[in-house]
């Protein structure tokens, strides 16, 4: 159980530095996504903008690669 959550935790890490290769800025907002279509004509709604440094996406996807290769080396069978 323990290998499968390293993996699976590893494997996003990649993903999301994967993801941060490719994206320059994302904006995040707190209104409700039913009313997406309004957020731009709406001035009173929160919206954060985050843009991840040059080093982000290499450090995330070499630190979720180094995760997945350590659930390998764990063996099958749990000791109990």
């Amino acid at each position: 159980m323990r290998r499968a959550l390293l993996l699976a935790i590893g494997l996003f890490i990649c993903f999301i530095g994967l993801e941060c290769m490719f994206v320059e800025t994302a904006f995040i907002t707190t209104a409700d996504f039913a009313q997406i279509d309004s957020i731009r004509s709406h001035h009173g709604t929160d919206i954060f903008a985050i843009s991840p440094p040059d080093w982000a996406p290499w450090v995330l996807f070499i630190g979720g690669g180094v995760v997945m290769l350590y659930s390998l080396t764990i063996s099958r069978t749990a000791s109990r």
